[in-house]
């Protein structure tokens, strides 16, 4: 199969189903249909959406209702492109070096409150899930007593606000990522279901037999299960860079395995399991010089650092909404838009088609043509939340506090008798992992647990990487912006009375 080139990023041209595609609809995109479409759908009456003029019941602030602009149609179908989002409206997501307050955060997390077997909770198995501010918490609340409606489609003014918040919502990640258009931001029920996208709609037309897709030691079982899946149905092959015993990817041997057969990189921003801060950058960059495109799981990296995906150069990015103070059950893929608009659907049904007949459909432009259905809106509208809640505290005054956390943390865990720490890479995340002699990993989470301490055991989704160690298991405290240093001295004396043979039963 050829590589995919700068013509084959050009929009689909019609083509009828492959014999080894079973599964091919001969609906592909075509710009020119998707336009006149557009124009009719907005000219009818009929068709629920009409360009009238805002009526004086109307709210004087805010964002404009989409079906009640009179605004050109422009880039898309209704409901994208129509509405746009008022600057006043955005934070800003650069703050400046400041003071970070982290007790004054910690009250922002009403969760940090709960006690465990009697003990103040001390939360460290972020890397599985963060906790959510009241601002989250508050705004799902509010979507669901104000706004809740399905979106782009109904002519009522529900129906406006939650298209809205949603769309709102598309812009704040675009803001947070610094991707060029808000169409790059396609909205998923988490960076597993993005990198599945990603294998299932752009990998099966661009990796055939004998084709080469390239990933790392590091990776998280959603970032190998399926490109091996996807290997497995065209024939290609599956090749994996090697890590040293610090937990970093060796270049060299990354950068051999890069080749003009190689149609797809995958990699982590950030290891799940052992903390290294890979630098993808670089990566994508050597990947690009064979050809390559590149998919970053961005999900342990997006609440510790800044991701501009545009300097990144990556052609995906995936990253979950609970990773990073958000709701469960919504994530996001950036693609580039040339990517998205040549990649054919994932899923089929309602919102991602601007036209059906029984002989042949044609889907939407990106994004909606990858968000088949009724999304997660409240979830989406609550990581708009709480990207502006993170947004509003500086990402570089998080990113500066869990270094100094982090380098607590590693100083006080190596004074543990026992105790040997996996994953010690020079650029490293808020991740511990670490083993304690004479103890079973699922014992010392047990044991801390009783202690009101929350830590993950076991392989962290993340069985080759450890295995690279030697171990089958290990136990892995993870930070966050809320976690202080008192924390970690729990979590040291909790470790010191587990060796003691004193720990809390």
């Amino acid at each position: 199969m050829a590589q995919v080139t700068g013509q084959d990023r050009g929009p689909a041209q019609p083509a009828a189903p492959t014999g080894d595609d079973p599964n091919a609809v001969a609906a592909p995109f075509d710009p020119d249909i998707v336009a006149r479409l557009a124009d009719e759908y907005l000219r009818d009456g009929s068709a629920g959406v009409p360009a009238a003029t805002p009526p004086a019941s109307a709210p004087p602030s805010g964002p404009g209702f989409y079906f009640l602009t009179e605004a050109p149609f422009a880039g898309g179908f209704p409901g994208f492109g129509v509405n746009e989002v008022r600057p006043e409206v955005v934070p800003r997501l650069d703050a400046g070096p400041g003071q970070f307050d982290v007790m004054a955060v910690r009250r922002d997390f009403p969760i940090l409150d709960e006690r465990v077997h009697g003990r103040p909770l001390v939360w460290l198995d972020n890397a599985a899930t963060t906790q959510k501010p009241r601002a989250v918490i508050d705004r799902l609340s509010s979507f669901y007593r104000h706004e809740n409606s399905n979106i782009h489609r109904g002519a009522h003014t529900l129906a406006a606000r939650s298209t809205d918040a949603y769309e709102a919502a598309r812009e704040k990640v675009r803001r947070f990522v610094n991707a060029s258009s808000a169409r790059e931001i396609v909205f998923v029920r988490g960076a597993t279901e993005a990198i599945n996208l990603v294998a299932q709609s752009f990998g099966r037309r661009h990796v055939g037999k004998d084709d080469e897709i390239v990933i790392t030691w590091l990776e998280h079982h959603s970032n190998i299960v399926p490109w091996q899946q996807l290997a497995a149905e065209r024939g290609a092959k599956l090749r994996v860079a090697p890590i040293d015993d610090q937990g970093q990817v060796l270049l060299d041997e990354y950068e051999r395995l890069l080749n003009p057969r190689t149609r797809l990189v995958s990699l982590a921003h950030v290891s799940n399991a052992l903390g290294t801060v890979s630098p993808v950058r670089e990566m994508v960059a050597m990947a690009h010089r064979h050809g390559a495109r590149v998919l970053v799981d961005g999900a342990q990296a997006v609440s510790h650092l800044r991701v501009d995906v545009q300097d990144l150069d990556a052609d995906f990015y995936a990253f979950s909404g609970h990773k990073v103070f958000g709701p469960t059950g919504v994530g996001v893929l950036f693609g580039k838009l040339d990517l998205l608009d040549s990649t054919p659907p994932w899923q089929g049904g309602g919102n991602m088609i601007a036209d059906v007949t029984f002989e042949r459909t044609v889907y939407q432009p990106a994004p909606a043509r990858f968000e088949a259905g009724t999304a997660s809106l409240a979830d989406a509208v609550g990581l708009g939340a709480a990207l502006d809640y993170l947004g509003r505290l500086g990402i570089e005054n998080v990113a500066r506090h869990e270094h100094e956390l982090l380098a607590y943390a590693t100083g006080a865990l190596r004074s543990v008798s026992g105790l040997r720490l996996i994953g010690t890479a020079r650029e490293k995340a808020g991740v511990l992992s670490f083993v304690l002699d004479g103890f079973r990993a699922e014992d010392v989470g047990a044991a801390l647990d009783r202690e009101g301490i929350a830590v993950r055991s076991g392989h962290h989704c993340a069985q080759p990487a450890l295995r690279r160690f030697g171990l089958e298991a290990a136990v892995r405290a993870s930070l966050a912006l809320y976690n202080t240093r008192a924390d970690i001295d729990a979590l040291l004396a909790a470790l010191k009375r587990l060796q003691g043979g004193s720990a809390s039963g």
